[in-house]
C-alpha cells in the first residue's frame, strides 16, 4: 500500500470554530456600525485577518488609520480567543476520528493546513493534537489562501510528494491553492460553493472507509 498524505484544514473541517469568527467579526463589525449577512460571511472564511477586516470596511464603506485598525484586530482576536478557551471534544465534527483513526492504522501521513494562528491551541483543546503527524498554521506561513503554501509546507512535514496528497476543505480559497499545487481536492460542506473541488461532501459523515482506500491505492 502506497503513503499518502491527507492534509486537513482546521475551521469547519475538523471542528466548527467559524460560527466563533463569525460571531466576533459581527460583534467588530457592529461596533464601527457595518452589518454584514451569513452570506458575506463566506467571503471571510479561510483568508487573513487584515483580509477580513479589509473586507468588512470596504462592505460598509469606512476607512480607519493604522492605530485603530491594528487594535480593532487585536479586540478581534481577544473575543475570538475566549470563544475557543470553552472549547472540547464535543466540538469535533461527526466522525472526523473515524477517518483520522483509519488513517493513522494505515500508516498514512496526516498533517494539518490551517490559516488559523490558533491551530494548535484548538487541537490541544478538542484533543487531537497527538493525531497530527505535521501542523502548519498561520504561525508558519507569509501567503495566505489561495496560495499553496500552507499546503507545501505540509508536505515536506510529511515528505510526501504533493501529488500525492489530498486535502480537506472546507473553503473556495483552500481549494484554489490545494488545486494549484496538483493535489486531490475534497470539500467539506455545500457542493454549489465547492464545485471546484475534485470530490464534495456534506460532512465527513458521507465519507465511507472505502472511498478513503481507493484515495489510497490510486496510482
Amino acid at each position: 500500500m502506497s503513503r499518502k498524505g491527507f492534509i486537513f484544514d482546521l475551521d469547519g473541517v475538523i471542528v466548527d470554530t467559524a460560527k466563533y469568527h463569525f460571531l466576533a467579526w459581527k460583534k467588530l463589525a457592529n461596533s464601527i456600525g457595518v452589518d454584514f449577512t451569513e452570506i458575506q460571511n463566506e467571503q471571510l472564511k479561510g483568508v487573513s485577518r487584515v483580509k477580513s477586516l479589509e473586507k468588512i470596511l470596504e462592505w460598509g464603506d469606512k476607512s480607519l488609520n493604522d492605530e485603530d485598525f491594528m487594535k480593532l484586530m487585536s479586540s478581534k482576536n481577544d473575543d475570538y480567543l475566549s470563544y475557543i478557551n470553552n472549547m472540547d471534544e464535543d466540538e469535533i465534527l461527526p466522525d472526523v476520528p473515524k477517518i483520522l483513526n483509519y488513517l493513522i492504522d494505515q500508516k498514512q501521513g496526516v498533517a494539518l493546513g490551517s490559516a488559523s494562528k490558533n491551530a494548535r491551541a484548538i487541537l490541544e483543546k478538542v484533543n487531537l493534537l497527538s493525531k497530527f503527524e505535521g501542523i502548519v498554521d498561520g504561525n508558519d506561513v507569509e501567503k495566505g489562501k489561495p496560495n499553496p503554501e500552507v499546503f507545501l509546507k505540509a508536505t515536506e512535514k510529511l515528505h510526501i510528494e504533493p501529488k500525492n496528497c489530498i486535502v480537506f476543505e472546507d473553503a473556495v480559497a483552500g481549494i484554489r491553492a490545494a488545486n494549484s499545487a496538483n493535489m486531490v481536492t475534497i470539500g467539506i460542506g455545500d457542493e454549489n460553493i465547492l464545485s471546484e473541488a475534485d470530490y464534495v461532501f456534506k460532512d465527513f459523515t458521507q465519507i465511507s472507509i472505502d472511498f478513503i482506500k481507493e484515495l489510497i491505492n490510486k496510482e
